[in-house]
């Protein structure tokens, strides 16, 4: 095999390996996204627990007529 050859194949190799990764980046992206939704969701969920917390009688006072 020449060098050109040699040369032309390490590219071949290299395209493939940064077309792989370019997938893989992309995937992650996806995946970013949906996990950032449901942490926005989540958060969304949390500040609502906190706002009624405060209307509802608190689980671990005792009654009145304690």
């Amino acid at each position: 095999m020449d060098r050109t050859e040699a040369l032309e194949e390490r590219v071949a190799h290299l395209l493939r390996a940064v077309d792989d990764l370019s997938d893989m980046v992309a995937a992650q992206r996806k995946e970013l996204d949906r996990l950032n939704q449901l942490v926005g969701l989540l958060v969304e969920r949390e500040a609502e627990r906190e706002t009624m917390a405060g209307e509802a009688p608190a689980a671990n006072v005792p009654p009145p007529h304690w």
